[in-house]
C-alpha cells in the first residue's frame, strides 16, 4: 500500500512539474525595444515592425520555445532623460522581462542612486502611467551580442581621405554635435589640436549627416549604428566610411532585473548557440548594419575616461 501511494505521489509530482513547464512555455518572451532605433528597432505607424534587435528577439524566443511579445518604448533625447532609469522602469513594472540593444557600460549598470522613477512613454501607457513612478530594482547585464563604436565618416570632398586615427582629421572641416562623447574626443585630442577645425552642432535640431552630405562639412565622428541608418534612408548618398573605429567602444546586449538569474541563463545560451551557428551576424547584414562582433571588455568601464584624460 505505501508503495502504491509512494508511486501514485511520484507521479502527481511529475504531472505537477510538467504543468508548470508547459505553462512557462505558454508565457510570451516580452521584451522592451526602442521605436526609433534604426537599424536596430523601429516601429512605425502604418509599417511593419523591423530591425536587427526585433529578428534576433524573434530567434531568441523561438530557441526558448515561447512566443515573443514587444514592448515598444520612446526614448526622450534632453538632459533629464537616463536610459538606464527608463530600462529600471520598464523591466521593474512589468512591462517586459528584457530590454534589448542595450550599451553595456559600468555607469548604465550601477545600481540605482534613486528608489523610483517615471516610466518612458510606451505603447499602450494611460495617463495615470506618464505620470507615476515605479519602485526600482537592480539591473543586470546578459552577454553582449554587437559591438557599437564611434566611426569617422567623410564628407563628398574628402571621401578619398585616409583616416588611420583622430589626428588625421586636421585641416578638415569637422562637424561634431555638442555635448556628446564624439565632442568630447575631439575637443581634448592632442591638447586642443582640432578645436579650430569643428563647427559645434546642436543635437536633434540640427542635421549633422544632411549638412556633412551637402559638403557643409568634411568629416564627423559618431555612432556607426547612425550611419548606417542615413545609408538606407539615402541610398544615394555621397558620404563615405573611412573604414576607421574609434578603439574604445562599446557592447550592446540585454538588460534584465537580477532578480531573475534563470532569464538571463536561458538568453545568454541561446546568445552563445546563435553566435556559434553566425545567425546573429547575418541578422545583423539583414537589416543593413555593419555587424561588429562583441569585443573585450564585455561591460566597457574606466577605459574612456583614461583616454579622455590623456
Amino acid at each position: 500500500m505505501r508503495t502504491w501511494l509512494a508511486a501514485s505521489g511520484a507521479t502527481v509530482l511529475l504531472m505537477a512539474v510538467a504543468t508548470l513547464t508547459a505553462a512557462a512555455a505558454d508565457e510570451a518572451l516580452r521584451v522592451c525595444l526602442d521605436e526609433d532605433l534604426p537599424p536596430l528597432s523601429m516601429h512605425h505607424r502604418g509599417a511593419p515592425d523591423s530591425g536587427f534587435d526585433v529578428t534576433l528577439a524573434e530567434a531568441i524566443a523561438q530557441k526558448l520555445g515561447r512566443p515573443l511579445k514587444i514592448q515598444w518604448f520612446e526614448s526622450k533625447l534632453d538632459e533629464d532623460s537616463s536610459p538606464a532609469l527608463e530600462a529600471n522602469a520598464l523591466l521593474s513594472d512589468g512591462r517586459c522581462s528584457l530590454v534589448g540593444g542595450y550599451a553595456l557600460t559600468k555607469d548604465s549598470l550601477v545600481v540605482p542612486g534613486v528608489k523610483t522613477a517615471k516610466l518612458p512613454d510606451f505603447q499602450g501607457a494611460t495617463r495615470d502611467d506618464r505620470r507615476r513612478r515605479v519602485p526600482l530594482g537592480v539591473l543586470a547585464p546578459s552577454e553582449p551580442y554587437i559591438y557599437s563604436p564611434l566611426t569617422v565618416v567623410l564628407g563628398p570632398k574628402a571621401r578619398d581621405r585616409r583616416i588611420a586615427g583622430v589626428g588625421d582629421l586636421a585641416s578638415l572641416r569637422i562637424g561634431i554635435e555638442s555635448g556628446t562623447l564624439a565632442d568630447a574626443i575631439l575637443m581634448t585630442f592632442g591638447d586642443g589640436k582640432l578645436i579650430d577645425d569643428i563647427t559645434h552642432l546642436v543635437p536633434g535640431r540640427d542635421d549633422l549627416l544632411g549638412a556633412l552630405d551637402r559638403g557643409d562639412f568634411d568629416a564627423t565622428l559618431l555612432d556607426l549604428r547612425r550611419f548606417d541608418a542615413y545609408r538606407a534612408a539615402h541610398p544615394d548618398t555621397r558620404l563615405a566610411p573611412s573604414g576607421y573605429y574609434f578603439p574604445i567602444g562599446a557592447n550592446r546586449g540585454y538588460v534584465g532585473l537580477a532578480s531573475d538569474p534563470a532569464l538571463l541563463d536561458a538568453v545568454n545560451k541561446a546568445l552563445s548557440d546563435l553566435q556559434g551557428a553566425g545567425t546573429i551576424a547575418e541578422l545583423g547584414r539583414a537589416a543593413g548594419l555593419t555587424y561588429l562582433p562583441p569585443r573585450e571588455p564585455a561591460i566597457l568601464g574606466d577605459e574612456m575616461l583614461r583616454v579622455l584624460q590623456k
